[in-house]
């Protein structure tokens, strides 16, 4: 019997973990990341002593609650990268990112690092930003997308793409693909567009 105790607790707290990630994903998904963690706890249905044990920080339960995003996000950069087609992989690119970006509001946060305190995208928004810029340079070259398109005006697409509202999940994806589409339409090539204006450096933005 002895030997049997300790199961039910491990159990339990593995239940407590699934709940507090499960709660923090709905919350950061409909608030963005800086939803206090008691709120956290609150729709979890445990105590804030319970989930500082289990994620000491936001830090950490943010890592851990948006390791899919981050995993659907290096495949989509990494399937823009391996396409042939540069102007395809680029409009796959923007709308595989906005699809992805719809879907939760607190990732959004991270990636651009407009809460920097509580998780730090850098390294992931600087792969994508690097693989954004290598499949616009060959699409670039073919002809296909205009020639003062910046890698950095991937955040500028995301930070327009955070504002849209709907009053439904369809609705918004919805919009979010037409986004997607007049975006793209604006980065195509075309002889008789005017140039850009000077780019400057977007929130969240290294360079």
């Amino acid at each position: 019997m002895p030997d049997r105790l300790p199961h039910p607790l491990r159990s339990d707290a593995r239940d407590n973990r699934e709940r507090i990630l499960t709660a923090a994903r709905d919350l950061f998904a409909e608030q963005g990341i800086t939803v206090p963690m008691r709120e956290i706890a609150r729709r979890a249905g445990v105590g804030p002593a319970t989930l500082y044990r289990r994620f000491p920080t936001k830090e950490i339960l943010a890592t851990e609650a948006f390791a899919d995003q981050m995993r659907q996000c290096r495949a989509i950069v990494e399937t823009g990268l391996a396409d042939t087609d540069p102007w395809r992989g680029f409009r796959s690119m923007i709308e595989n990112l906005c699809e992805l970006h719809c879907h939760n509001q607190g990732f959004t946060d991270a990636f651009m690092a407009s809460y920097p305190k509580a998780l730090d995208f850098a390294a992931d928004r600087e792969y994508a930003l690097a693989a954004v810029a290598d499949v616009a340079r060959r699409a670039q070259r073919a002809g296909h997308l205009r020639p003062d398109f910046l890698p950095d005006d991937l955040i500028l697409v995301l930070m327009a793409h955070r504002g849209i509202r709907a009053k439904s999940a369809a609705a918004r994806i919805a919009a979010s693909r037409r986004f997607a589409a007049l975006m793209i339409e604006a980065f195509r090539a075309a002889p008789d567009r005017p140039p850009l204006p000077p780019a400057a450096l977007p929130v969240g933005s290294t360079r």
